[in-house]
């Protein structure tokens, strides 16, 4: 998992949330919003688990959203293991930091959106 940001045509930022597939190397969700909550990442996840099944381990960077005692509980209660990848490490993440690359570069920084809703239709093609 982790997160991108990035801004609207007119300069309003929104983030995404992008949940992979190490073993599969698919991207299994993209959320888009101006703001990405605990809860709202913890709900992506329950509706993949539902689709997918439950992981055994979770891998993120440090970053504050993935430190959060929300989703902290959350995982300890359904018994997945957080696995934190060491600060400054992205080669341990580089799956996902490819994946980022490859988003930005070809949706992303593409386009000039106007709406959240351009962004996730042009996401979701």
């Amino acid at each position: 998992m982790d997160f991108m940001s990035d801004a609207l045509s007119y300069g309003h930022r929104f983030r995404t949330f992008n949940v992979l597939d190490d073993f599969n190397r698919q991207a299994l969700a993209i959320e888009v919003d101006t703001s990405l909550t605990a809860e709202r990442f913890i709900r992506t996840l329950k509706q993949l688990i539902a689709w997918r099944g439950k992981p055994k381990q979770i891998r993120v960077d440090n970053g504050p959203e993935f430190t959060s005692t929300a989703l902290d509980s959350w995982t300890v209660e359904n018994n997945i293991k957080l696995e934190f990848i060491k600060s400054g490490s992205l080669y341990q993440n580089g799956f996902a930091e490819r994946f980022n690359r490859s988003y930005r570069e070809e949706v992303l920084d593409l386009y000039l959106f106007e709406s959240l809703q351009e962004v996730h239709d042009t996401t979701d093609k």
